[in-house]
């Protein structure tokens, strides 16, 4: 088990590192965590709802992402509020306070369930878990759900992860040791420092400081990696402001309030000539070669706060009535639209049963409402047309609330007309993971660069789940280099 001192340390990325790893060995490494709370989800092929990193770390691990590998899924709303997601399917909604006294049993019956599930389907299987935050938050011990409870449950055998980069990483161990139950700290069977910067031998001293005042290896000291992974959280996408030195296309990503699937973004930051700007309200748009407008959990109430935001707000309207390309994928396509109707208050409006204009940009109608649709799904791309181009091959998967109808002409953007619509220089889709066709984004980068007279970039390429591999690798490759594991693998 992976645990951490504190949320962002670097479990999901080591988790998914141990499970490349693993797999190199020939074993097969399954990763689990037993609740996770993020709206950057991922559909399974049975249409179940999980977390995107372990997705991630499926792939890590060679497997097929599914739900069991995240039975609980907790989906913040706002006001303390978050959706409750077990074994996939959604089953309610809960505030902060009432979480535990009226979620622990369900929670702990659906990880267990869980559990279950996929060591049925990989009898031969070894459990790769991955703790959430810190495991000795002291007023939730008594509740926790993911951490030392399970790793006492399977009596696993746990690394504890460091971020040096934070600063004060002896105080982050010592102290999160020192809070351990004592029936609790012997499942620790190594530290791991993440994130070091400089040369590793200028650690040596505190290396051995750690060992004798914990009795516990260091199993490693991992470098930081100049690498683009996928972020953990929103907050990691603050990070990222660096402007790459070749990008000639300048693309703004708007961050509202309720953000959900970030993930959709990184194979355009993966693009040698795209530099992402992330834009939020009450900051000025500028002047991008195009906008994108990612998903969201509450569509409404990042609605409101973009209109709230004068600045923002108005300079999307004045770029797309000047012909700016914009682009919506799901609840940001949603907002584009003419008119959104919330009946049941399910996506934080505060109108009520009244209907709420949206952007007008697009010609829509959503009414949100009914079950979620949950699924992956493929179909032919019938936009961006270029010159003597073929239509392409698109893929993805819906993951949203609501029915979405054009109200005047508009063109598909696929050959399923209900999963994206055209309307001269702004489109949107409902299926996310859009962008990781090759193909197809070459296509759409191309119709930017024309409008600049820079030269096509080829079409020739590959999904991203080939670049996304590649970098599972440089990160199993550093972790080998870097992380003594023979500790925590004896019994």
């Amino acid at each position: 088990m992976v645990l951490g001192t504190s949320s962002g340390a670097g479990k999901s990325l080591m988790t998914a590192a141990l499970c490349r790893v693993l797999r190199r060995r020939g074993e097969t490494p399954l990763p689990f965590k037993g609740q996770n709370m993020s709206n950057n989800a991922w559909v399974d092929q049975a249409g179940g709802e999980m977390a995107y990193s372990q997705a991630l770390q499926a792939w890590a691990a060679g497997l097929e992402p599914q739900c069991a590998m995240n039975p609980v899924l907790l989906k913040p709303q706002g006001d303390s509020t978050s959706e409750v997601i077990h074994l996939g399917q959604s089953v309610g909604s809960c505030r902060a306070e009432h979480y535990y006294r009226d979620w622990f049993r369900p929670g702990w019956a659906a990880i267990r369930q869980g559990l279950g599930e996929l060591q049925a389907a990989y009898p031969d299987g070894r459990l790769v878990l991955e703790g959430a935050g810190s495991p000795v938050e002291v007023n939730l011990q008594p509740r926790d759900l993911t951490n030392l409870r399970l790793a006492q449950y399977l009596r696993a055998r746990c690394i504890l992860v460091a971020d040096i980069e934070r600063g004060g990483v002896f105080a982050q161990l010592v102290g999160t040791l020192a809070l351990l139950r004592p029936v609790e700290r012997p499942l620790i069977r190594g530290l791991l420092i993440n994130r070091f910067r400089g040369r590793r031998e200028l650690f040596d001293e505190g290396r051995r400081w750690l060992e004798a005042n914990t009795s516990i290896p260091v199993l490693g000291v991992m470098p930081w990696l100049d690498e683009l992974f996928p972020p953990e959280d929103s907050l990691d996408l603050l990070e990222r402001r660096g402007r790459k030195r070749s990008a000639e296309l300048e693309i703004a990503v708007l961050k509202l309030p309720s953000l959900s699937n970030f993930s959709d973004l990184d194979p355009l930051e993966a693009e040698p000539s795209v530099h992402l700007r992330w834009v939020a309200p009450g900051e000025e748009l500028g002047n991008p070669d195009a906008v994108v407008v990612p998903g969201s959990k509450q569509t409404l109430r990042d609605l409101e706060a973009l209109q709230q935001s004068a600045a923002l707000c108005g300079g999307l309207l004045r770029f797309a009535a000047t012909g700016g390309v914009v682009f919506g994928i799901c609840g940001g396509m949603q907002l584009l639209g003419r008119e959104l109707c919330d009946p049941d208050g399910l996506e934080g409006g505060s109108n009520g049963r009244m209907p709420v204009p949206g952007l007008n940009l697009l010609p829509l109608r959503t009414v949100f409402g009914g079950s979620k649709a949950l699924r992956q799904c493929s179909s032919t791309a019938l936009w961006p047309v270029m010159g003597d181009s073929n239509t392409l091959p698109i893929e993805g998967f819906e993951l949203h609330r609501g029915n979405t109808i054009a109200l005047d002409a508009c063109q598909p953007l696929c050959a399923e007309a209900e999963l994206g619509w055209v309307h001269g220089s702004v489109a949107g889709t409902y299926l996310h993971g859009v962008f990781e066709s090759g193909p197809w984004r070459r296509r759409w980068l191309n119709q930017l660069r024309a409008r600049k007279g820079l030269p096509p970039l080829s079409e020739q390429q590959p999904h991203h789940s080939r670049q996304r591999e590649a970098l599972l690798d440089r990160l199993a490759d550093a972790f080998e280099q870097h992380v003594n594991l023979e500790p925590l693998l004896q019994p």
